[in-house]
């Protein structure tokens, strides 16, 4: 089993176990305007949104529609809405989860996650905060990264014509 499969099918499976328990995601809101409460959250969000943008959680792979998602346009936070990705950084990387070889300038930020016991690079909304995905080093040119993103935690915006 490729390595990147087998990380795909033991986080998908951990997820459940490792998601914090409170309400507030671990990455503070680089805007104080999204520094929302609980109830405000819940309320802006979907449960499943909530559970990986507020509490860090990770949706099953494979069950994003994004992850089939080809048309010129723009990906966006789904907590508050800033672009995160363009549509051209968009690749196919057979983990089941949409995934990206760059973020767009000073969309994202990044912290040490150690929840799998190894670390892990995690990146958030910088505006909101929100828990994206983790990045990792096995992605294609021109980056090599690779931007593992929660489907629920975007929206997706076609370019206009």
């Amino acid at each position: 089993m490729p390595r990147r499969s087998l990380l795909a099918s033991l986080t998908a499976l951990a997820a459940p176990f490792l998601a914090p328990r409170s309400a507030e995601a671990a990455s503070a809101a680089g805007d104080p305007q999204w520094n929302l409460s609980e109830a405000e959250w819940k309320q802006r969000l979907s449960p499943a949104a909530y559970q990986v943008l507020r509490q860090e959680g990770t949706e099953r792979p494979f069950s994003s529609p994004l992850n089939n998602e080809k048309r010129a346009g723009t990906f966006h936070c789904a907590g508050c809405d800033l672009a995160l990705f363009s549509s051209q950084a968009k690749y196919d990387s057979g983990t089941g989860w949409p995934s990206f070889w760059q973020p767009l300038p000073n969309a994202v930020a990044t912290k040490i996650d150690f929840k799998l016991i190894v670390p892990r690079t995690e990146y958030h909304c910088r505006r909101c905060g929100g828990h994206q995905g983790h990045v990792f080093g096995d992605g294609p040119r021109p980056t090599g990264k690779r931007y593992c993103n929660n489907g629920v935690a975007l929206s997706f915006k076609p370019a206009t014509p």
